[in-house]
């Protein structure tokens, strides 16, 4: 069942000042609608892409949890000021607290969707542990029959496998418990925001 939406109901723009582009598809663009788009397109991922990147982990935030005693939104939070409290660079403390973004919505990708959502602000290391931690985490899980504790010996030898060993032992597998510190979320924003502000690198897909 369709529903109907009045011809006029366009998302509103971010500034008033701004232009939309009315044109049916993408071929039908011209120079000049491309120019509209690329001089909007700068002042918007500025002002949108760090907000909508903490809204999805701050969607969570009264979720239910199916067994730890916190539930993800806590769990981040307790690894990031874990990582805060120890004096860790602001990179490293963003990526402690948007590591599990998606891990309710992708449970068996999710270190892979956190690496995606940073990779082009970021150092190789905090790709290679995001991508890799949950991975990692099974080490700490002998009594779990689905969990292989050696698989993160594949990568041993890596010059980054020792420190995202430790960002797992350290901040990760330690941070789902009642009691531990958290930080508010606005305590982080200004990080996620500034990480979010450096010149993305725009690479090909292998």
């Amino acid at each position: 069942m369709s529903t109907k939406i009045a011809a006029d109901a366009r998302s509103p723009l971010l500034e008033p000042g701004w232009r939309y582009v009315e044109r049916p598809t993408l071929d039908a663009f011209t120079a000049a609608d491309w120019s509209i788009l690329a001089a909007q397109r700068g002042p918007f991922y500025a002002a949108e892409q760090a907000r909508q990147a903490l809204r999805l982990l701050e969607a969570s935030r009264d979720d239910p949890s199916f067994g730890y005693e916190v539930n993800n939104y806590r769990h981040s939070l307790q690894t990031a000021t874990a990582a805060l409290q120890d004096g860790r660079d602001e990179e490293y403390v963003v990526m402690a607290l948007l590591h599990d973004v998606g891990f309710i919505t992708c449970p068996t990708s999710h270190g892979a969707f956190a690496a995606d959502l940073l990779a082009p602000y970021v150092s190789g290391f905090t790709r290679w542990a995001l991508e890799r931690h949950m991975f990692f985490q099974a080490v700490h899980c002998r009594t779990c029959p689905d969990a292989d504790p050696d698989v993160r010996e594949r990568w041993r030898g890596h010059a980054y496998f020792e420190a995202t060993a430790e960002f797992v032992a350290r901040y990760d597998v330690c941070t789902i418990r009642v009691g531990m510190p958290e930080a508010p979320l606005s305590v982080f924003e200004p990080m996620v925001r500034r990480v979010f502000a450096r010149t993305p690198r725009v690479e090909l897909p292998p």
